[in-house]
């Protein structure tokens, strides 16, 4: 018997490729909810919007430009980006798409849009 638990993509693929799923109240009282994204599309990305907690966002494969309250940054493959608290932000995928695990503080989302 497994001590853990496995999160299937929700739809039905085994790849890693064009894919956005939202995991909340995630098995073992993690205390976290997942984005896990993969986009090889330029240019997309959510509105600006905030959270009354971290959002984490590890970047696994392209760039997104990042904006994180007043300031912009280029997150790149490899990088790990850390949004405060209550900090506005959004992105927008680079030229060779996108993909990253985002990692909400909290295990359901909260989200105010403020676009």
């Amino acid at each position: 018997m497994m001590a853990g638990s496995v999160l299937d993509r929700s739809d039905g693929r085994s790849d890693g490729e064009e894919w956005t799923d939202n995991y909340e109240r995630l098995p073992g009282g993690v205390g976290i909810s997942l984005i896990l994204e993969s986009t090889t599309r330029a240019g997309v990305g959510p509105r600006l919007h905030q959270h009354p907690y971290a959002e984490t966002f590890v970047i696994r494969r392209g760039s997104a430009t990042f904006t994180i309250g007043e300031d912009t940054v280029e997150g790149r493959a490899g990088q790990v980006l850390v949004v405060p608290a209550d900090t506005p932000h959004r992105f927008t995928t680079g030229p060779q798409g996108y993909e990253a695990v985002h990692v909400h503080a909290n295990p359901e989302f909260v989200t105010t849009w403020l676009e």
